[in-house]
């Protein structure tokens, strides 16, 4: 009885320890009603950037990177991993470039996000093992409605899976062995923007064989469990159909192409999950899939379609929960529209591929301040000339030195952001005892760019630190404020300081409350420059 009880006691001990260590994985936790990345024990947000697709393919070609990418205060690099050069001999793996890149990031204190390149990148299957490839009738591809084979891996193939996930749990458990202790890499991105193309779906034998198959009794569960807060694309075709729950794809969801999508997307989810559930049983640390976004006059099969887009995300999370978000690549300018499209069932935000245009800068500080994002990454950050003047690096450095205060107030509604230029010149925040009013600078009659006829977009964060008290931060805007509760009551600045944070504490550069208030009527930062200034309010009558 007695061995019966130490053996007990003993594996109690055990488990509690498995437990505390596994927690200590990068892992995702709620705060609020928000979600954080918590690295090393603590919450982490993600000043990314994204490597071009071939920069990381040897450590010769990194070599003149690591320097810009510090110089431009990014505390993560997102980089691909290659199955074809970790296994160029079926079951012979060489993880020795994955290794030098952790080592090189550890070396420039960065954190990695590994994007696993796997059966598919852009939709095709450009990175899959010469073996693969070259033995097409055990490693089959798609087929289109003329029986013409196209360079993507068919998602229906037992061999094609296996494959893929044999190579993804040897990757993820090297990881684990190489790196747990000191969490270099805190994120793996499972295959890349996945989508058919150029049909909607697949006419592969085992395709077609599916088609005509009820559709999985899993999906319809979670349709059924779900209905209220489907999204209403996907809910407006089941609607359209009677709301069935029994049938055939075409019988349940009608004919189209849209069924087409509907019926990839649910195969590609299932193909995509399975390899993250092995992965995860490797090294459970937090993983996601980005989507290629679809231009609205594209129907499916010419954009990549039933990739994991909002209007097929529930096709998404029905194939299982091993992946833990759905994020959005930017190559489309209706920022706004698409985030909210991704955000809108309670799920996070995390960009993780921006065009490296002028306007990434800003709209990264308002995706971590309007949505309070996990991070943000433009892409081929490497192509820059001189790092040290990019405007990202100084909007970089506004996020790392609010950072604290951000994950403080995460999640409580203490925290929104702005995103301004010419065509949207104002927009108005409620936080607080009051109404903002942000502006873009531009809107000044006397600032210099006014008559331009392009303005440059310009953002901004806000929080609420205390009663009548904020940090404003970003670059190019005009902030005036009203009283919410009486309309009668005037809000007047009680006090505005320029500082920056120092070791966690804020240090106060400049007091102002002069001209640069404009008498008191407003708080200001003009185009080209970045500060975190700290504004306390009062009102009066």
């Amino acid at each position: 009885m007695f061995n019966i009880l130490k053996n007990s006691f003993l594996l109690s001990v055990l488990l509690t320890m498995q437990i505390g260590f596994g927690q200590n994985f990068p892992h995702l936790q709620k705060k609020g009603n928000k979600t954080q990345l918590i690295v090393n024990g603590n919450p982490f947000i993600i000043r990314g950037g994204e490597l071009g697709n071939s920069s990381a393919t040897t450590m010769e070609s990194m070599e003149s990177i690591w320097d810009k990418l510090t110089d431009m205060n990014l505390n993560t690099v997102l980089t691909p991993i290659y199955w074809e050069l970790i296994e160029k001999e079926e079951g012979k793996f060489d993880f020795s470039l994955v290794d030098d890149l952790i080592l090189r990031a550890r070396k420039e204190n960065l954190k990695l996000v590994f994007l696993w390149f796997g059966s598919w990148k852009n939709s095709m299957s450009s990175h899959a093992p010469e073996w693969v490839k070259l033995n097409q009738k055990k490693y089959p591809r798609i087929k289109d409605d003329k029986n013409k084979s196209h360079e993507i891996l068919t998602p229906f193939s037992e061999n094609n899976l296996a494959a893929d996930f044999n190579a993804f749990q040897k990757l993820m458990k090297h990881i684990k062995d190489f790196d747990q202790k000191e969490q270099t890499v805190i994120m793996i991105q499972v295959e890349n923007e996945i989508g058919m193309l150029p049909t909607a779906r697949d006419y592969y034998p085992l395709a077609n064989e599916a088609f005509q198959k009820q559709v999985p009794a899993e999906l319809l569960k979670y349709m059924q469990q779900n209905k209220e807060k489907l999204a209403p694309e996907f809910l407006e075709i089941w609607k359209k159909n009677g709301f069935k729950t029994k049938g055939n794809w075409e019988e349940v969801f009608g004919k189209g192409l849209q069924t087409d999508e509907i019926f990839m997307a649910w195969y590609f989810s299932l193909f995509t999950n399975k390899v993250a559930k092995v992965g995860k049983e490797a090294y459970s640390i937090p993983m996601f899939v980005n989507a290629a976004l679809n231009a609205p006059e594209k129907k499916p099969g010419e954009y990549p379609s039933a990739g994991p887009l909002p209007h097929v995300m529930d096709v998404w999370k029905a194939g299982g929960n091993a992946i833990d978000f759905l994020s959005p690549d930017f190559y489309n300018p209706n920022f706004k529209h698409w985030n909210d499209l991704f955000i809108r069932q309670g799920d996070p935000l995390f960009i993780p591929e921006h065009r490296f245009d002028a306007t990434a800068p800003f709209k990264g500080l308002y995706a971590i301040g309007h949505y309070e994002a996990i991070g943000f990454s433009p892409f081929s950050i490497e192509s820059v000339g001189d790092a040290k003047k990019e405007p990202l690096g100084k909007i970089y450095e506004l996020i790392e030195q609010l950072r604290p205060v951000i994950e403080q107030n995460k999640g409580k509604g203490k925290i929104d952001g702005v995103l301004l230029d010419k065509e949207k010149a104002s927009q108005i925040i409620q936080l607080g005892n009051y109404e903002f009013t942000f502006k873009h600078d531009y809107t000044l009659n006397w600032s210099d760019g006014a008559k331009e006829a392009v303005w440059p977009m310009t953002s901004a964060i806000i929080i609420e630190i205390a009663t009548d008290e904020f940090y404003i931060a970003g670059s190019g805007i005009v902030v005036t404020f009203k009283c919410l509760k009486d309309i009668n009551c005037n809000a007047g600045i009680l006090k505005t300081d320029q500082g920056k944070f120092e070791n966690g504490k804020w240090n106060t550069i400049r007091h102002f409350n002069g001209d640069q208030t404009h008498q008191g009527r407003h708080l200001r930062i003009a185009v080209d420059d970045y500060e975190i200034q700290k504004i306390k309010l009062y009102s009066y009558e």
